[in-house]
């Protein structure tokens, strides 16, 4: 009895799927927070510009990238 219980225990491969797929969206959502972090400034000032045309505003923000 005891040994069937243990044994089935150890067949069991639900939790594991659980906590993987828990670790993938964790790394996913860390990935996006720092792409926007990075990417956001420059994102910010390319919308900002909005005087002039679309080719000045352009370029003035691709200027401004370090």
């Amino acid at each position: 009895m005891l040994r069937t219980a243990i044994a089935r225990f150890l067949r069991d491969q639900s939790g594991a799927t659980a906590i993987e797929y828990g670790l993938i969206a964790a790394l996913i959502a860390v990935a996006l927070i720092g792409t926007i972090g990075i990417l956001g400034t420059n994102l910010t000032a390319l919308y900002a510009g909005g005087t002039g045309s679309a080719a000045t505003t352009i370029g003035a923000a691709a200027n401004s990238i370090p």
